[in-house]
C-alpha cells in the first residue's frame, strides 16, 4: 500500500503538525483567565464566537488543534486533505492579525512586536494552499 503523501511533504508535514499539536495540547489545561483572553481576542474579530463561553471556546479550539496536528502528523491522511484543514486554520489566525487593533504598524502588513506572534501564522498559510494546489494539479482533491 502506498502512503497518499509525497516525499516533498514530509518536512512541511511535520514542522506544522508538530507546532499545532504542541500548540492545542498546551491549551488543554489553560486556566479560565487564559480562556477569557484568548475567547476575548478571537469574538472581537470573529464575533459570531460570542455566542461561546471562553471555556467551551478553548476546549474546542484545543481539540481542533489537536486534530489538525494530528492529521498533518499522520501519513495515512491525504497530503490535500491535511492542506484545506491547514489553509482554514491559518486563514482565521491570519484574518485575526489583520483585524486586531495594534498588531501591524499603522498603514502597513508589517507587525508590530505584540503582532509578531500572529505574523508568524502567514507560512502556515503559504504551506497550507501549497498542499492544496498540489493535491488539486495531481487530481487527489
Amino acid at each position: 500500500m502506498r502512503l497518499p503523501v509525497e516525499l516533498r511533504h514530509v518536512a512541511p508535514r511535520l514542522a506544522t503538525g508538530a507546532f499545532i499539536l504542541n500548540s492545542g495540547l498546551s491549551k488543554r489545561g489553560a486556566d479560565e483567565q487564559t480562556a477569557a483572553m484568548m475567547h476575548g481576542m478571537a469574538k472581537n474579530t470573529y464575533p459570531f464566537l460570542d455566542r461561546l463561553q471562553p471555556t467551551a471556546f478553548l476546549r474546542l479550539l484545543s481539540a481542533g488543534e489537536i486534530t489538525l496536528g494530528a492529521a498533518l502528523l499522520l501519513p495515512v491522511v491525504p497530503t490535500a486533505v491535511a492542506g484545506i484543514g491547514l489553509t482554514a486554520f491559518s486563514a482565521a489566525l491570519v484574518g485575526l492579525y489583520l483585524r486586531t487593533p495594534g498588531m501591524r504598524e499603522e498603514g502597513s502588513l508589517r507587525p508590530t512586536q505584540e503582532g509578531t506572534a500572529l505574523a508568524k501564522d502567514t507560512w502556515m498559510l503559504g504551506i497550507g494552499v501549497g498542499f492544496v494546489v498540489d493535491g488539486a494539479r495531481r487530481g487527489a482533491c
